[in-house]
């Protein structure tokens, strides 16, 4: 989150109204469009439900009061705006008042296919669905305030929890696998990858092992995480999480299962 962007947020006008491109609406449809032929069978029902409850629109980019209207009727969040990246404390902050931090700009044509940063539609379509689930939301209202009161230290292994569950996070249901994380169903790539390959380890969430695994943003995971369902967040929002991060700072971190990131 320290690094540049080259993408700049567009900031709403005094009625909180962005007017996005014609251009900028069409890359919503059709990243929409494209991901609503990947996600069935793979989504969890609680995504499913959630998205339903949304009612997004597919032909242009949503406005953030329409689903603050959603958002605050199920669990009391809010979606708000902010730049194309944020500081960590900004970032906790927010989620630590229930502010799911949206930026409001959307990927080009050129990175249609990945996008390093969050945009609109990995923040809305990727995460915004499960806000609507009260273990999700839970969680993740447990973990900003853990992370604000965290040393920067500390939050380096608090953000290893958040991207095996968030982001990354998958369910072993009585129907077979199923996508919560929302890093997976804003990529039809990794959406596919997560559960039809036989490439990734998928292994019980153990938090204090997620708090000790290594990621990297720019590949296909190697290792997911999976529970049996999303109330099993409740559980782990509940544990003395701290206490975990102090035991995994001990233990040191597993073995990489990705080479390193090439120098050049």
């Amino acid at each position: 989150m320290g690094k540049q962007s080259q993408y700049v947020s567009r900031q709403p006008d005094e009625n909180g109204i962005i007017d996005w491109s014609d251009e900028e609406n069409a890359v919503w449809r059709d990243l929409v469009a494209r991901q609503l032929k990947h996600i069935p069978g793979k989504a969890c029902d609680e995504y499913i439900h959630g998205l339903e409850l949304l009612d997004l629109p597919q032909d242009r980019i949503p406005q953030l009061h329409e689903i603050n209207q959603v958002l605050e009727a199920t669990t009391g969040w809010q979606v708000a705006q902010v730049p194309a990246l944020i500081p960590f404390d900004e970032f906790f902050r927010l989620l630590a008042n229930k502010q799911f931090p949206v930026a409001t700009f959307i990927r080009t044509r050129e990175e249609f296919d990945y996008l390093q940063e969050p945009d609109i539609f990995h923040e809305i379509f990727g995460h915004c669905p499960l806000l609507t689930n009260p273990a999700f939301a839970h969680f993740t209202h447990q973990y900003g305030k853990l992370g604000l009161d965290a040393t920067p230290k500390e939050r380096v292994y608090l953000a290893r929890l958040y991207w095996f569950t968030v982001e990354f996070g998958l369910l072993k249901t009585a129907d077979g696998l199923r996508i919560y994380g929302g890093g997976i169903l804003s990529s039809p790539g990794e959406t596919e990858y997560a559960i039809n390959s036989d490439k990734p380890e998928r292994k019980p969430l153990v938090p204090l092992d997620a708090l000790r695994t290594p990621y990297r943003i720019d590949i296909m995971q190697p290792i997911y995480y999976t529970i049996e369902s999303t109330d099993k967040l409740f559980e782990i929002a509940d544990l003395d999480i701290m206490a975990l991060v102090r035991e995994a700072m001990e233990l040191g971190l597993f073995e990489p299962k990705f080479p390193p990131k090439d120098a050049a």
